[in-house]
C-alpha cells in the first residue's frame, strides 16, 4: 500500500491505543522473526566454513602421516608400475608318445615386467603350482608359488615377479605341486 492510501490508517492509528498496541505487537513479531532469520543463517554459514576447514586440515593431513620416510640420497630408479605380461601356454601341452611335437618360439616377455599372468596347458587342473625363471645353465632367477584357478575352462594363475631380470634367454619352468617339471623356452627383452 502506498503512503497516500495507508494515510486514513495512520491519523486512526496515533489516535487509536488498542490498535497502535497490536501495530506495536504486529512490529515486534515481525523484528523477531528477521532477528531469528539472519541468525540462522549467520549460524548455518558459520557451521558450513568450520566443517569445510575441518575438511582441509584432514585432508592435507593424512598424506603428511602415511607418506613414508624419504631417502637423504636421491635415487635414480624407474617409475614403479605394476607391469602385467601374459605368457600363454594353452597351445604347448607336454608331448605324449616318441615323436616330438611342432617347434614353437620360445615365450617372450619385457625385462622391467612385474607380475606373470600364466595360462597353463589345455587340461590343466586347479591347484597349487611351482614356477622357476632359470638360466640356461641352471641357475634360478625366479622361484615362485602360485594357485592356479579355471575360469570359463581356461587355467590361469597370477605370479608377482622382481623386475630385476635382464634381458636374454631363459628356460620357464612350471609343476603343478608333486609332478614333474615342464619346461618352456623363454626370451626376456
Amino acid at each position: 500500500m502506498n503512503l497516500s492510501a495507508a494515510e486514513k490508517w495512520l491519523d486512526h492509528l496515533t489516535s487509536c491505543s488498542p490498535c497502535y498496541r497490536d501495530f506495536s505487537q504486529f512490529q515486534t513479531a515481525y523484528r523477531s522473526r528477521r532477528t531469528r532469520t539472519l541468525v540462522a543463517i549467520a549460524a548455518t554459514i558459520l557451521l558450513v566454513a568450520c566443517f569445510a576447514g575441518w575438511a582441509l586440515f584432514l585432508r592435507q593431513k593424512a598424506p603428511l602421516a602415511l607418506r613414508p620416510k624419504e631417502p637423504s640420497i636421491p635415487r635414480h630408479e624407474e617409475p614403479l608400475v605394476t607391469q602385467t605380461v601374459v605368457l600363454d601356454l594353452r597351445d604347448r601341452s607336454p608331448e605324449r608318445g616318441a615323436e616330438p611335437g611342432p617347434v614353437l618360439p620360445p615365450l617372450e616377455m619385457a625385462r622391467n615386467v612385474s607380475h606373470l599372468e600364466i595360462y597353463l596347458p589345455l587340461g590343466s587342473p586347479e591347484g597349487l603350482y611351482d614356477v622357476r625363471i632359470m638360466t640356461t645353465q641352471g641357475e634360478p632367477l625366479l622361484v615362485a608359488k602360485g594357485r592356479a584357478k579355471i575360469k570359463q575352462g581356461l587355467t590361469s594363475m597370477g605370479v608377482d615377479v622382481a623386475p630385476t631380470i635382464r634381458s636374454g634367454r631363459y628356460i620357464l619352468k612350471i609343476r603343478e605341486r608333486g609332478w614333474d617339471w615342464f619346461s618352456f623356452p623363454l626370451v626376456v627383452r
